[in-house]
């Protein structure tokens, strides 16, 4: 799973980019600065089951270091991509110590703005001290929401809002937890995350302000990337490790949508699309589009120091 003092990174001024989280949105015509969410997803993917068949359509080599890729967020013609650069990996307690069941580790987080053929445009370092490690991003009409924790459960977090227009970095507030992944409502302006495992879920006002602090009732896979979709719905992608008889591990993904105000399934499928590197599609960043009669995943499974490095695999069903 994904992996406090305020880090104010410089950043350029660029056009006006625009990024959605699992970016879940028709697809939106190229440079357009809007961040549209409607039915058509939502109903394309509520039609998704285990004998759905996918097509891998293309797929883009990244030519730069991407170190271990978490998020995906896409609108227009800009895709958003959250990454942990992993200095030092944490290492297992024999027991907890100060509450903690492993070192912190050392790391620095980054969040990489790509054209649509995956060419680097600016590289955005985050965090600080022990919190390194992005986890899924997700906008609202004006912003990037990226959070920053440290890279072990039940720690601490800083959440940051990049503006669009600018690419400036701004500190919002900071959680006494992992948050592993954030989706803003752009009609309330609530924020909803998900914990280490996604085995909790956490809404905030736009100030940081806890609203609601819930179990996950689903055991099915870890979200690791969200999005709003549209009125009280998130879709989230994962992962879940299974050890085999082997002692292998065996990746199972999935694809969920969820009622933000119930806080249960409304749908789910599993996913077992597999990158070179051997692993599961939705194993971290994924952005999910509608695109008339087909739905598009989008998705970078693999880090850069794997055998093909990071791609992104874009696949594509036909539903409906």
């Amino acid at each position: 799973m994904r992996s406090t003092n305020k880090v104010r990174g410089a950043v350029l001024a660029g056009a006006v980019l625009a990024a959605a989280a699992v970016a879940v949105a028709t697809t939106p015509a190229v440079g357009t600065a809007q961040h549209p969410r409607n039915a058509p997803l939502v109903e394309a993917v509520s039609q998704l089951n285990r004998s759905t068949q996918w097509n891998l359509a293309e797929r883009i080599k990244l030519n730069f270091p991407t170190y271990h890729p978490q998020g995906f967020a896409r609108v227009g013609d800009r895709l958003f991509l959250s990454s942990v650069e992993i200095i030092e990996a944490p290492v297992k307690y024999p027991q907890p110590v100060a509450g903690y069941d492993r070192t912190p580790g050392k790391g620095r987080g980054h969040v990489f703005v790509l054209d649509l053929k995956g060419n680097l445009l600016k590289d955005i370092v985050l965090g600080e001290g022990n919190a390194y490690h992005p986890g899924g991003i997700d906008a609202d009409r004006t912003s990037l929401w990226v959070p920053v924790a440290e890279y072990r459960p039940y720690s601490h977090s800083i959440v940051y809002r990049i503006d669009l227009a600018t690419l400036q970095v701004h500190e919002e507030f900071r959680v006494a937890d992992h948050v592993g992944g954030i989706v803003p409502d752009p009609r309330t302006g609530k924020l909803h995350g998900v914990t280490w495992g996604s085995r909790e879920f956490y809404t905030w006002n736009s100030k940081g302000r806890q609203l609601a602090h819930t179990s996950n009732s689903s055991h099915f896979v870890d979200y690791q990337d969200c999005a709003y979709t549209e009125r009280e719905l998130m879709l989230c992608t994962g992962i879940t490790n299974y050890k085999t008889a082997t002692a292998t591990n065996f990746e199972l993904g999935g694809i969920a949508l969820l009622d933000l105000k119930s806080q249960t399934i409304r749908h789910e499928v599993p996913v077992q699309l597999l990158s070179a590197a051997g692993h599961v599609a939705t194993r971290n960043p994924v952005h999910l589009e509608a695109d008339g009669s087909k739905l598009r995943i989008w998705a970078a499974p693999d880090d850069g120091e794997e055998v093909s490095g990071t791609e992104i695999l874009i696949y594509e069903a036909k539903v409906g």
